[in-house]
């Protein structure tokens, strides 16, 4: 991970401040990769059990980095190193008081799903009216949420921080750091349990964001029980599919599929006929309207959204509809997936491409076997399944016309080549480290 900074000499004094210690060198980035240093940067040398940021040291100064932020220093080396406790806890304590210089709207935006479509949607809309600081990428860590403050201008007029929770505490860490001023949490549901051990955990890390807003707006998604359930300090907003909240919404299909939905009275076309992407405009919505924008404002940005890389992409190799949904999974994604293209419109089959969902601890087998009963109900044409795990998604299939489980994905492209027809719908979806795109790739190429 590399940033750039937007003000070297404000950061020397923000950092003396943070750390009582001064940087002599001046900084203009900060980076954690050895072997992304850029001359001027900050190198961040975290330690960790496979691979200590320290060994490479003498590679970032001969790379120009102009000083490294260390937990011991290596007399041998030439080179400005700041010596601190734990490095990745200093620079977040810097980057807190980086934040801290500015008075804007900060939105928390954590889930068990959907915060990078919600955040990037969020984004579009409220940029209507706001210069707009956002997390980039993967930035939503205990590493990446500190680079991603320290971007933050005078310019900006308002902030958006994704925070992702891979353990219990996580998230209560990256609000301490990053200090929102209004928080969502888009749903909870059983992923990234081999961190957690339980739904519950995973409820209670989750909920960290509303316990930080004592002095904040929650904005509360009333369709998710676990999260009508959490305890709220401050104030609150609540939004969903039932009458008795602030910004109540229905649904509505229409003749070619698309959704509308009608927020608090008014008419709002999303163009889409993903399910999913309707629930984040509701939300998205809810927190425009809070934050001053007017619905003419949303209603523009909602239809000129494009999803991000890998989230419901949808791709036309000219003969075939190819929904490239694989960004990541877990249970309740690939569910809602599954709905998506069920819902396409049109003759042609509807034929689901699944790859392992991973980190889901002990109910891993029970949650790819609920994938499989999702698929029984939704009337698919072909389910084909590739990996270990999705093994038992396919043994529970009973009632899809054709199904069947591939060790590699070469054996699966090969076969689906032979069955696929004009006019068909392919939706391809399996967690990051099952590199599924390279089907979506595969196809397109056909």
């Amino acid at each position: 991970m590399r940033i750039d900074l937007p003000n070297s000499t404000q950061f020397s004094k923000i950092f003396e401040r943070a750390l009582s210690r001064p940087i002599y060198s001046e900084v203009t980035g900060v980076v954690t990769d050895s072997r992304e240093v850029q001359k001027g940067d900050l190198y961040i040398a975290i330690p960790g059990e496979r691979v200590d940021g320290h060994s490479f040291l003498k590679n970032s100064f001969e790379a120009g980095a102009a000083a490294a932020l260390v937990n011991r220093v290596n007399d041998d080396l030439k080179g400005e190193q700041i010596l601190v406790n734990d490095p990745v806890k200093a620079i977040g304590e810097v980057s807190t008081a980086w934040r801290d210089q500015f008075d804007l709207p900060v939105i928390g935006i954590t889930g068990s799903n959907g915060k990078t479509s919600t955040k990037e949607l969020l984004k579009h809309i409220l940029s209507a009216k706001f210069d707009i600081h956002a997390t980039e990428g993967n930035f939503n860590t205990s590493i990446g949420l500190p680079l991603t403050l320290l971007q933050l201008t005078s310019f900006h007029g308002a902030s958006i921080l994704e925070m992702g929770a891979n353990q219990p505490g996580d998230i209560e860490e990256l609000c301490q750091i990053g200090k929102p001023t209004h928080g969502l949490i888009t749903n909870i549901a059983p992923a990234h349990l081999e961190g957690f051990g339980t739904i519950e955990a995973v409820a209670k890390t989750k909920g960290a964001m509303f316990e930080c807003l004592s002095k904040g707006v929650a904005f509360v998604n009333t369709a998710d029980q676990r999260v009508m359930e959490l305890p709220i300090k401050g104030d609150s907003i609540r939004f969903g599919l039932s009458p008795d909240c602030d910004y109540p919404a229905d649904i509505h299909h229409e003749d070619d599929g698309t959704i509308t939905l009608t927020i608090d009275s008014v008419e709002v076309p999303t163009n889409s006929v993903n399910l999913s992407f309707a629930k984040n405009v509701i939300a998205c919505s809810a927190i425009a309207r809070e934050l001053g924008l007017a619905w003419e404002a949303i209603i523009d940005r909602i239809t000129t959204f494009q999803p991000p890389k890998g989230r419901c992409e949808v791709k036309n190799n000219g003969s075939i509809i190819i929904i490239d949904d694989t960004y990541n999974a877990n249970l309740e994604s690939a569910i809602a997936a599954i709905d998506y293209l069920k819902a396409f419109s049109g003759n042609g089959q509807r034929i689901f491409v699944f790859g392992d969902m991973f980190e889901l601890g002990d109910s891993s087998i029970d949650q790819h076997k609920a994938v499989g009963e999702k698929c029984n109900e939704a009337a698919l044409s072909a389910v084909y399944t590739v990996g270990t795990e999705t093994i038992a998604t396919n043994g529970a299939i009973l009632d899809v016309a054709y199904n069947e489980h591939f060790d590699n994905k070469d054996a699966l492209v090969d076969t689906l080549k032979d069955n696929i027809q004009d006019g068909d719908k392919v939706l391809v979806k399996g967690s990051r480290g099952m590199q599924m795109e390279t089907i979506v790739e595969a196809l397109l190429a056909n």
